[in-house]
Formats: structure tokens, C-alpha cells, sequence
């Protein structure tokens, strides 16, 4: 039987709709993702049998569904019932949050910092926190769906293990992105401010 409701449109194991199953959780993919590891070991050379490599596939395994958690998040969750009311309106800036992800191009790793500035609009977050650019992109518009500032700035530094390992293999080189929504976008003089302050 066919149904468009119970919020399986967007499951990816589901793709007809069809609602007589349960997806399986992250953790039930565990022994195909090991599967996968295993075979690229050999493909590699290795033997995975060997003592070193004997349960490697596993925790590589493990090590990436945990690398890669943040598909299973929604704002509510990254956000944990920290957004209060306030009457604030002034610049808010939070700078140097750590991040890491995967690149989506390599699957190697990259990671930096990202600085958010928010002009509040009677609520503030009290913080937490996958290509970079993204990334930035996704990060504005959570605090935009979070709090409903008039104007929201993302700048995110990251180092990418892609380019430090291969490519044009600079160890320092870093890549900087950035994101201006609302009165950030609008207004040069806010948007002034804040770059200057998460310098």
C-alpha cells in the first residue's frame, strides 16, 4: 500500500514510499561499512587477516558513522534547549568553536574554527556546535532557524588533510569561507564590525 505521509519521504532506504519497514539504524550498517573497509584493505595489499589489521574494518567502521553523526542531528538536538529569551539586540559574537568533518571529495579529514556574530531579535543561544563551504552555509542558517536574528555572520577556517596531504601539499595552508545573512549582508558597516572583531 502506498502512503505520502509518516515522514519517510526523505528516507533513503524508501524511495517508493512504501511504509511496511523499518529503516535500519546507523549501527545496523555497522557490518557492511566493516565489509567495505575490509575489501579496500585488500584491494590495498594488506592482508586483513593479519594481527594488526584483524579488527580494523570494524573500527573504522564504528569510526565513521561517529565522523559522520551529524546526518542523524537536527538543529533541536545541536541546539539541546539552549536558546533563551532575552532582551538583547546588540552584536553577539562567539569566536574559535572547534570543528571537524570529512571531506565529501576524499573522505579525509578537515577541521578549523568557525566564528558566528548574530544581531539577536529577543533571543540568544548559548553555544555548542560537511564541503566547507557548505558547512558555513548550514551553520547561518541553523542560528537563523534557532533564533530568528535580524542578521547572522559565519566564518569558518579550516585546514583540509586533502590539500596539507596531496594536491598542493602546504601543511599551512588554510581555506576561509564566510556567510553574511540579514543586516550582515546589508548593512557594510555590521558586516565591517564583525570581521574585524573574529580577526
Amino acid at each position: 500500500k502506498r502512503s505520502v505521509s509518516s515522514g519517510h519521504e526523505k528516507c533513503p532506504f524508501h524511495f517508493d514510499l512504501e511504509l511496511d519497514h523499518k529503516p535500519p539504524t546507523r549501527e545496523d550498517i555497522i557490518p557492511e561499512l566493516a565489509a567495505s573497509y575490509r575489501s579496500l584493505l585488500k584491494d590495498l595489499g594488506e592482508d586483513p587477516n593479519r594481527d594488526g589489521l584483524r579488527k580494523t574494518p570494524v573500527r573504522a567502521a564504528k569510526a565513521m558513522l561517529y565522523f559522520t553523526k551529524g546526518y542523524d542531528q537536527t538543529i533541536e538536538d545541536v541546539m539541546n534547549d539552549a536558546v533563551f529569551d532575552e532582551d538583547h539586540d546588540d552584536l553577539v559574537i562567539v569566536k574559535d568553536i572547534e570543528m571537524f568533518s570529512i571531506c565529501e571529495h576524499h573522505l579525509v579529514p578537515f577541521w578549523g574554527k568557525v566564528s558566528v556574530g548574530y544581531l539577536p531579535n529577543k533571543k540568544v543561544i548559548i553555544w555548542l556546535f560537511t564541503v566547507q563551504e557548505r558547512l558555513t552555509k548550514q551553520i547561518a542558517l541553523a542560528v537563523v532557524e534557532a533564533i530568528q536574528p535580524t542578521g547572522v555572520g559565519v566564518v569558518v577556517e579550516g585546514i583540509h588533510m586533502c590539500m596539507v596531504m596531496r594536491g598542493v601539499q602546504k601543511i599551512n595552508a588554510k581555506t576561509t569561507t564566510s556567510t553574511m545573512l540579514g543586516v550582515f549582508r546589508d548593512d557594510p558597516k555590521t558586516r565591517e564590525e564583525f570581521l574585524t572583531l573574529v580577526k
